[in-house]
């Protein structure tokens, strides 16, 4: 009994003497990262340009320059046109590695900028971000010609969207593979214009191109259209 008193108390000395291990915390610092904001038109190909009227898709990212997406602030978009060249703010949104704006109608020649507002941390989890603002983008935009070939023949009727009273309308013809001038015309005072174009050689094509010409406000719209009897409707032509 003894005896096995003597190893139970050497055990009992031996656990006492071990030293417990705590579990630390994972460490966290805040990092001062420099950020990035970026723009885009991703349904606009180069050289393209919008028709007044329709929306337009408008993206982009804010990052941080160790690879990061800043998540925490806000991304303003500016819309600048000739009527406000100082900018207005259309859109804001959180800031996100896919900042997504509301369509934007287009309404006049544009440059679009992202200002990102920056972000300081409220604790060791989060990181702090600079502001920065995006490269220009720019959206030109045609003006909308709307034709009525449903009962064109050779009178041929458009109207101009938005607003163009007593203004030209440029008409050319194709012969051989360039096109030469018909007519110029104007819009009435509701922007509206007809032109009667020469009959077509039975089964020949006649080409014809609409043009209305740019200003501060819109790029220039021209299209390209073909009748190829009295009787037939007018059609849009491909790309010339």
């Amino acid at each position: 009994m003894r005896i096995t008193r003597l190893i139970a108390g050497t055990v009992s000395a031996g656990l006492l003497g071990i030293t417990p291990i705590a579990l630390a915390a994972p460490s966290s610092a805040t990092d001062n990262l420099i950020s990035t904001t970026t723009l885009e038109l991703p349904f606009i190909e180069p050289g393209e340009a919008a028709t007044y009227g329709d929306t337009v898709t408008i993206r982009g990212a804010v990052t941080g320059n160790d690879g990061s997406t800043a998540y925490d602030g806000t991304v303003t978009l500016y819309q600048i046109t000739s009527a406000n060249p100082a900018g207005v703010p259309v859109a804001t949104v959180p800031a996100s590695g896919y900042l997504s704006f509301p369509d934007i109608k287009a309404t006049a020649n544009s440059v679009f900028r992202a200002v990102y507002s920056g972000y300081t941390a409220t604790n060791t989890y989060e990181d702090n971000y600079t502001p920065s603002t995006s490269a220009d983008v720019a959206l030109p935009v045609q003006r909308k010609v709307s034709i009525d070939n449903a009962k064109a023949r050779l009178t041929i009727k458009g109207k101009v969207a938005p607003k163009y009273a007593k203004k030209k309308v440029k008409v050319q013809i194709k012969k051989g593979k360039r096109y030469v001038k018909f007519k110029t015309i104007k819009t009435d005072r509701k922007s509206k214009f007809q032109v009667r174009l020469p009959a077509p050689r039975r089964g020949n094509r006649l080409y014809f191109k609409i043009t209305i010409p740019g200003n501060a406000d819109f790029v220039s719209y021209s299209e390209v259209w073909y009748t190829y009897s009295y009787r037939a409707p007018l059609a849009r032509a491909a790309a010339r």
